[in-house]
């Protein structure tokens, strides 16, 4: 299993202000959001890799693991997108195309377009959020949402989500290699059963630690917000220059990309 909170305390960027990580990958993000161009979706992935991989230090095989996960998610949603149904029968805008009684199934240019944009901008988007999950600590992301003042119970229930995300991961893996000692995944029918072995214990032993985490909080005094220190950091004016021009230069290209194509 991948630590991530291991990254985020041990890179060569954990001493620059959070606010700043938070700022550059939340700008970039949008920009890749809201520009539906491939290329600045392909721009972002490229800058997010160089930071994280570059800047920050995060091996570049971890990396490409994380990219992994998502990346496969993604593509299986863009081909779904991609496959096109109509009763029409093809026309000059299908790629390829197959009829069964009077239902055409198939890939149309459009339908391939629509769906590689949306791959790639949404794998722009994960790899900014993996820059700032990668680069600042948990509690330090709850101190930046603290300071823009936002809502108290969506601080509480995210930090608390997020800490249980790494919870029930380590309690799968170690379940998986019970499994796996025991010759669980030896053949198809026996995976689909040890899947499913493991996803009602996963639940079980899911409620039960929520509930013996809310017994610890109460004894120690939760009245509805976790309460943590953070460290003090200096804003580094090279630093916010530097974003400054990395985020004016996307989004110049893509206004000019956004001119070209309407021109």
């Amino acid at each position: 299993m991948l630590n991530i909170d291991g990254f985020a305390y041990n890179n060569r960027l954990r001493h620059v202000h959070p606010l700043e990580k938070a700022g550059f990958a939340m700008i970039t993000m949008f920009l890749c959001l809201g520009f539906s161009l491939p290329v600045i979706s392909y721009l972002v992935i490229i800058l997010m890799a160089a930071a994280i991989v570059g800047c920050a230090g995060i091996p570049l095989k971890i990396y490409l693991k994380l990219m992994s996960l998502p990346f496969t998610f993604l593509l299986i949603g863009a081909l779904t997108i991609a496959v096109s149904v109509t009763t029409q029968g093809v026309d000059a805008g299908w790629l390829a195309g197959i009829t069964v009684s009077g239902i055409t199934v198939g890939l149309t240019y459009n339908g391939l377009a629509t769906a590689g944009g949306l791959f790639c901008k949404s794998l722009g988007a994960v790899s900014c959020l993996y820059f700032l999950s990668l680069t600042t600590p948990a509690v330090e992301m709850t101190a930046v949402m603290r300071k823009l003042k936002i809502p108290s119970l969506f601080i509480e229930l995210t930090d608390l989500v997020y800490r249980f995300i790494f919870v029930m991961l380590e309690t799968a893996d170690d379940i998986y290699i019970s499994q796996s000692s025991r010759w669980g995944y030896a053949s198809l029918k026996t995976s689909m059963k040890s899947l499913g072995q493991m996803t009602a214990a996963l639940f079980v032993k899911a409620l039960h630690r929520s509930r013996m985490l809310f017994i610890a909080l109460s004894s120690r005094g939760y009245t509805g917000q976790i309460n943590v220190l953070a460290p003090e950091y200096t804003v580094s004016v090279n630093n916010i220059i530097l974003i400054a021009v990395i985020e004016s230069t996307l989004l110049i290209t893509a206004v000019l990309l956004e001119v070209g194509k309407i021109g």
